[in-house]
């Protein structure tokens, strides 16, 4: 149980350290080694999972389960790797004068403000809580959006405060509706937003209530994870701060918004019994799979083309969430955690080829491969697991969803198979002249530390060809917690 609190106490920790370092440039060193405690914490924490099953803390503030326990590792891991990509490219973003020391120190700071809120978010047993950590993780990301103090990045920002601002206004009045739903039945009220208390009593929660609940519920984490048609701040964001912060909105923040939202949904089926918040999560997912994979054929900017690219990702792990069997929930689950390696490992790579083009525009990057081919084969080999080609492991969990999609509703595999060729299409029309076109003459190579980016590959190649077996059984225990079968049990 101690590694529970030690989860969050070291990023806590970095939060006040990171402050008081006044020499920008250690603060690089300090973040990493921050992280890094954090990322063995939450290894031990799993352990433990494994071991001894859930975890609830003594104040019963804490809840630890095979759903969200292998989201605490994967956000610690993929925080560590990023961590580890900032140094270099935060201090190079220094030597051109596009930050200064001082705006150093706030970087990591709040790099560190948001993995704690992160982990929080997680971790906590309280829908309160839940709600204030996606707000705290707004509001740091907020500040790394608009690090670079440009006229484009502040607007960015203020889009993006605004937005997630009213989409996180309809969660808190989503979540009072179900605090107003329970403590008619709870005794002490402190209770009525313990989710576990919840998850017990969902089959006495007011139908009404609660579906009125979900649809706000929807809205507002929809917000975050970027559901057309509330996604406008995604790109935006993306594409004006630094491309550290990228990888981590793609990697983390739009996983642990869709994890409050099936959390969510857990409830709502054990009070309803039908599948009205499974048919919303489908409709949302689906428009915002098929839109996303139409927008990637019109953008300019390198990392908004990937930030369609995540919000298309979104979309598929929705709908498949949204269907709601054992077999698409577990290819949910591991969507999610494929599609987390591969899209910050992208983010990190992409950030190498702006600092080679000097420029983020698609038309300006040209033959990466020639000019240093580590970062264009990195690229390449992203783009081409991205776009789910085997055996990388979004190809598995792509078509676990397909085959889970004919079985429960065979009329929309045509859909997810056009939105699947229309999104590669659209990848790799941009992705070629990159990678394999003339290089211009000014382009040169830059210090680039692909380490993460190959590991984070490899890991996504080794869960295409085999699962290991604990981070199945996890996945197995996550979907029985969800659906209330094993995905084996469907064939039955």
């Amino acid at each position: 149980m101690n590694s529970l609190y030690l989860v969050l106490f070291i990023p806590l920790a970095g939060i006040i350290l990171l402050t008081l370092v006044t020499h920008g440039r250690g603060a690089g060193w300090l973040n990493i080694v921050m992280i890094f405690l954090t990322f063995c914490a939450s290894l031990t924490l799993a352990l433990e999972v494994l071991y001894q099953g859930p975890q609830l803390s003594a104040n019963r503030l804490f809840y630890i389960d095979a759903f969200n326990v292998y989201l605490i590792v994967l956000t610690t891991f993929v925080g560590l790797n990023t961590a580890i990509f900032s140094r270099p490219y935060m201090a190079y973003e220094v030597e051109r004068k596009r930050v200064s020391l001082p705006q150093m120190r706030v970087y990591y700071t709040m790099y560190q403000a948001f993995i704690f809120a992160m982990l929080l978010a997680l971790m906590t047993n309280n829908l309160g809580i839940l709600w204030v950590a996606m707000e705290a993780a707004t509001l740091a990301t907020v500040l790394l959006v608009s690090l670079y103090r440009t006229p484009e990045s502040i607007e960015a920002a203020w889009k993006y405060f605004i937005l997630c601002g009213v989409g996180i206004a309809q969660a808190l009045f989503g979540t009072i509706l179900l605090y107003f739903a329970a403590e008619k039945f709870i005794p002490d009220h402190n209770d009525a937003l313990l989710w576990s208390v919840l998850y017990e009593h969902a089959h006495q929660l007011d139908p009404a209530v609660v579906s009125i609940a979900f649809v706000f519920l929807l809205v507002g984490y929809g917000t975050k994870v970027g559901l057309v048609p509330l996604h406008n701040w995604l790109p935006d964001a993306h594409s004006e701060g630094p491309t550290p912060m990228s990888a981590v909105l793609s990697g983390l923040l739009l996983n642990v918004a869709l994890y409050a939202l099936v959390r969510m949904k857990v409830l709502v089926d054990g009070s309803l019994h039908n599948e009205l918040a499974g048919h919303l999560m489908m409709g949302f997912g689906m428009l915002s799979f098929l839109v996303a994979a139409l927008f990637l054929h019109r953008q300019y900017d390198i990392k908004r083309l990937f930030s369609y690219s995540s919000i298309e990702h979104m979309g598929l792990m929705t709908f498949a969430f949204g269907i709601g069997t054992p077999l698409a929930t577990f290819g949910a689950l591991l969507h999610m955690t494929v599609h987390s390696l591969t899209k910050s490992a992208i983010f990190i790579t992409v950030g190498h080829a702006t600092h080679i083009a000097g420029t983020q525009s698609i038309s300006k990057i040209r033959g990466l491969i020639r000019t240093q081919p580590e970062v264009g084969w990195g690229l390449l080999m992203g783009t081409t697991a991205i776009a789910g080609f085997p055996p990388f492991g979004l190809f598995t969990s792509e078509f676990l969803l397909l085959v889970a999609t004919m079985k429960s509703y065979p009329w929309l595999t045509v859909l997810l198979l056009v939105g699947l060729a229309v999104a590669f299409a659209g990848l790799f029309k941009n992705i070629q002249p990159m990678v394999y076109g003339e290089p211009p003459a000014e382009q040169k190579a830059v210090r680039a530390n692909m380490l993460p980016v190959i590991l984070q590959l490899m890991l996504v190649l080794w869960l295409g060809l085999a699962i290991p077996g604990f981070l199945a059984g996890w996945f197995e225990q996550a979907t029985e917690l969800i659906t209330g079968s094993l995905p084996w049990k469907e064939s039955l």
